[in-house]
């Protein structure tokens, strides 16, 4: 999933993978609320699950991805 997210952040939010590491925070990468709520919605769309995020605590790439593996397994 972790791959995934890189992927997505590389291309819809145009920045280098190369910058992203597991414990990069989305403000640290200037990904604001609205492209992380984008990001979720597509993801929903494209695994065919849904992705409760009210009253998570996520900042990084591995917290998402590790959220979003816990909905798909």
């Amino acid at each position: 999933m972790y791959e995934k997210l890189v992927s997505y952040a590389s291309k819809q939010l145009e920045l280098d993978p190369s910058e992203i590491t597991p414990d990069s925070t989305f403000e640290s990468l200037g990904i604001d609320s609205l492209d992380i709520v984008e990001m979720i919605m597509d993801l929903e769309s494209e695994l065919g699950i849904e992705l409760d995020m009210e009253n998570q605590s996520i900042a990084t790439f591995r917290e998402l991805a590790d959220f979003i593996d816990s909905k798909i397994n």
